[in-house]
């Protein structure tokens, strides 16, 4: 076991590395080599990618794979996709196929307003409180002026700001609810400088506010932070079509609808199947928002929270089946941002934003939404028809190939047999054995 170390975070490069491998591996030498291997050859990019982040040692890389021929509001898309997972993209590429002399993708954004809160300790009378709010919203506005300047060039800014009494949830709890426009940002920034000018504005105004004086009871900020819970920031994405042409091999069209519908309804009614089912549909979403620069856990996070909006976890899709008229659709909530951030600094981010056209914010929320539809639709399917495992398994065999370290030969030979067998890791083992006995 290593002793603590003080001032890690000053050490070069090579000596975080040398301190690494020398308390934690028996074979130091390996393991550098491990992550030297993965250092970019071009020494100004290897520094980009070291100014990312702290405590840099190496780069982690994730594959970057496309998903072609997405229809989109009449528009043909190729979508960028980054995970690790074997079948998603091959899963997100099929559906795009699938849907694509069907109408393709609709999508519509239903809102984009994100939300931040000061949060406050007040024990004092909540008639106090409220008037104190009455007369400090003016000056809570006045004084974010210089910060919201060119946000608000921009057609952003502050939306408005409420007092929230959160007493009857706990004890001398109030919340100053705000709500923004960030336009093509994320805005975490920017909010949150917002947030913490209006806690300075708030603590500053309280000490002279008459009522606090003569109760000697004064508001409390506990702390200033936006919120990822982005329930008024929803993107929608549909499909539809005629039941005759969902018709599957083996499957009419009508049935085939029939257990979609089914299917959804039981990840509405199950917790249980309700998370497998979402994790699919992220899936799709993350790896374009990986690919895009983007904060995949604030997504991650405010999603599953919209999930359980209605009281119980639940699917974040919906069916229908209507006078032989098939419609799937997604909400979701996406809080996403395409100016700053790696948005501007990762070299491959930008390939995936003039790949995609440059999308502003509006057009990036749609396009993630798609893909998460796209993916649950793929899921779907495959439940309902042949079963999840041998389309997933198909894809993941070049991982178990590579896993045994199969040769060239090797790989092509089993590739082959598989084709027309049941595929598992344990009868790909048993096939690779028996080439090379």
């Amino acid at each position: 076991m290593s002793n603590p170390i003080s001032g890690f975070s000053k050490l070069s490069k090579a000596q975080k590395i040398e301190w690494l491998t020398t308390n934690y591996f028996k074979e130091n030498t390996q393991a550098i080599k491990v992550l030297q291997k993965y250092w970019n050859p071009d020494i100004e990019l290897q520094k980009l990618h070291d100014d990312f982040i702290e405590n840099t040692v190496s780069n982690y890389y994730l594959p970057l794979g496309i998903a072609p021929n997405f229809l989109v509001n009449n528009d043909l898309y190729a979508i960028p996709m980054v995970i690790e997972e074997s079948s998603v993209v091959a899963a997100a590429s099929n559906a795009a196929k699938f849907w694509l002399d069907k109408g393709g993708f609709t999508t519509q954004v239903i809102s984009t307003i994100k939300n931040g809160q000061v949060h406050l300790n007040f024990y004092g009378d909540t008639a106090d409180m409220t008037a104190f709010f009455g007369v400090i919203k003016p000056k809570l506005i006045a004084s974010i002026s210089q910060v919201e300047k060119n946000m608000k060039k921009r057609g952003g800014g502050l939306l408005d700001i409420q007092l929230i009494d959160s007493t009857d949830s706990l004890d001398g709890f109030y919340q100053l609810h705000c709500t923004f426009e960030t336009l093509d940002a994320m805005g975490a920034n920017y909010i949150n400088t917002c947030l913490e000018t209006f806690a300075k504005t708030i603590e500053k105004e309280a000490k002279t506010f008459k009522a606090f004086i003569v109760s000697q009871t004064f508001p409390e900020v506990v702390m200033s932070i936006l919120s990822n819970y982005t329930p008024e920031c929803v993107v929608r994405a549909s499909v539809s079509c005629h039941v005759d042409l969902l018709a599957q091999k083996d499957m009419e069209g009508q049935i085939f609808a029939q257990k979609l519908v089914r299917a959804i309804a039981i990840a509405k009614a199950t917790p249980r199947r309700a998370v497998t089912h979402n994790k699919g549909i992220m899936n799709g979403i993350d790896a374009v928002i990986l690919a895009t620069g983007n904060d995949f856990r604030a997504v991650e996070a405010a999603v599953h929270a919209y999930a359980s909006k209605d009281g119980q976890y639940s699917s974040l899709t919906h069916a229908r089946l209507e006078n032989d008229i098939f419609t799937m659709w997604i909400e979701v909530p996406l809080a996403l941002g395409t100016v700053g951030g790696l948005t501007s600094l990762h070299p491959l981010v930008g390939f995936s934003f003039d790949l995609l056209q440059q999308p502003n914010a509006k057009k990036l929320m749609q396009l993630v939404a798609v893909a998460g539809l796209a993916q649950n639709f793929a899921a779907l399917r495959s439940l309902v028809t042949t079963g999840i495992q041998k389309g997933h398994m198909k894809m993941h065999l070049m991982n178990i190939l590579n896993g045994i370290q199969a040769t060239d030969t090797e790989k092509a030979s089993a590739i082959n047999h598989f084709k027309a067998n049941h595929i598992s890791h344990s009868d790909v083992i048993s096939f690779i054995e028996k080439l090379r006995a």
